[in-house]
């Protein structure tokens, strides 16, 4: 007998830890399908694990500039074993701690396994077959690939697979200069591999303004990381073991990089292809992300899509909020909706990137009367103060509404100092406003407010 359910939950992203309880407190029966690790790749492939490996990064560049600031170190050494052990405890525990309370919940069932649709309220998880009134997919995406010439006959790694490393590589080529690639390929180069990353675009991290991409660049060449872009990967090829060997064209001209191990992070691939939506009537995009309207609603009713998969935001807290869209429209306890959602992110190289609302570049495009200040981090007293003096602020506001329309912080505390912005332009206030604000001194944020002074039309 098919067992029925309010609620069918595929997968476990980070959605589900804001909303299953919330489910379950309102007396809802739900099933929750997870063929991986609980938790989605944020716990165990992304946030968490990165982010613990950027921190150890960092504690190994501060050590190596401890006579700048008059603390003499002397010789140290990585060792790569207990860098590892710490992401691992970290993550490990975050997997184990978030599967434990879910299969602990009254009236929820755990499914371990695959989950597929036999039909729009059906799905198939090994020989069970359960029936959902409502049916969420939150099954995240996963690495792509591009199929270069060769790619079959070598040793690539993904993400997970970097992170699986027992070993530090000695030579790390990294195809794809975003935001995976950059925050990998900055901290393997500060734990002593040797870093090249290839673009096949004309800068690094494309989404971003040049000026943006280009203090990026300078600040992982600092660090000695070799960047090449507008390189186009012809060919793979692997030699023995410990030589892996990227053939690419620049400029018309064939060249080559080798390496002891090679991580290719060239974007990610909607979890769609293997649920089976045809079953169930779901429709996907061309690129294979499910289609959803404002309320993460599919276009089958009673078929949601909330995280990753549906193409509408690649983070977690882009993930959460779609959760939350889909409770307030479920239980119609609240009014949130996707075009309400300032893009915001950030990136963890060091320092970090931190953004929100348009580029220059798209408010250029957008046709709207747009001023723009700019201001160096080398001009702010706090990032003077900790030596931390690499990269740009960058404020953009509409000039006949007055409200802000981006903000981009490269600088030290850039991913912290962002979210000042996120609740201010919630309310659509005037950038004069803000322009009044007090902020604590002494802080990079404090010149938010002054910056604010250069403000000019764009030529």
């Amino acid at each position: 007998m098919t067992k029925k359910y309010d609620i069918i939950w595929i997968g476990t992203g980070q959605a589900t830890g804001s909303v299953i309880p919330k489910l379950n407190s309102a007396g809802k029966s739900i099933a929750i399908i997870e063929a991986d690790r609980v938790g989605g790749s944020c716990v165990n492939y992304g946030c968490t694990p990165t982010k613990t490996i950027v921190a150890s990064a960092r504690a190994a560049h501060m050590a190596r500039r401890g006579p700048e600031f008059g603390v003499e170190t002397g010789d140290f050494s990585i060792n790569y074993q207990t860098v590892r052990e710490r992401m691992n405890t970290i993550r490990n525990n975050g997997t184990t701690g978030m599967g434990g309370w879910l299969r602990g919940m009254e009236n929820v069932d755990f499914y371990d396994g695959f989950g597929q649709f036999e039909s729009e309220h059906t799905v198939r998880i090994g020989d069970d077959v359960i029936y959902g009134e409502t049916i969420v997919i939150h099954t995240g995406t996963r690495s792509r690939t591009f199929p270069f010439e060769g790619l079959d006959s070598v040793d690539w790694i993904d993400n997970r697979g970097l992170l699986d490393l027992e070993e530090l590589p000695e030579k790390l080529v990294i195809i794809g200069g975003s935001y995976i690639g950059m925050e990998f390929g900055q901290a393997y180069q500060r734990f002593g591999s040797q870093v090249t990353i290839i673009e096949a675009g004309p800068q690094l991290m494309g989404r971003e303004d040049a000026d943006i991409a280009k203090s990026a660049q300078d600040i992982l060449e600092k660090d000695g990381v070799e960047v090449i872009t507008g390189a186009f990967v012809k060919k793979l090829a692997q030699h023995n073991p410990q030589d892996i060997e990227v053939t690419f064209e620049q400029d018309g001209e064939m060249k080559s990089v080798s390496g002891t191990h090679l991580l290719i992070a060239v974007g990610r691939l909607p979890n769609s292809d293997k649920l089976n939506l045809e079953a169930a009537g779901v429709e996907r995009n061309s690129r294979g992300f499910i289609s959803v309207n404002e309320t993460m609603q599919t276009n089958v009713p009673h078929i949601f899509a909330v995280g990753d998969v549906n193409g509408e935001g690649a983070f977690t807290h882009t993930s959460v909020n779609d959760g939350e869209i889909f409770y307030d429209f479920y239980t119609g306890s609240g009014d949130r909706k996707l075009s309400d959602r300032n893009t915001i992110y950030a990136m963890f190289i060091d320092p970090p990137l931190g953004r929100i609302g348009m580029s220059e570049k798209e408010a250029r495009e957008s046709g709207k009367n747009v001023l723009m200040a700019t201001r160096n981090m080398s001009r702010i007293s706090r990032a003077k103060e900790k030596a931390e003096t690499d990269g740009l602020i960058k404020v953009l506001v509409d000039a006949d509404t007055e409200e802000f329309l981006g903000v981009t912080i490269l600088g030290i505390g850039g991913d912290e100092i962002i979210n000042i912005f996120a609740p201010f332009m919630m309310t659509k206030a005037s950038y004069k406003l803000f322009r009044r604000t007090v902020l604590t001194h002494p802080t990079v944020a404090e010149l938010l407010p002054w910056i604010l002074d250069d403000l000019k039309p764009l030529e």
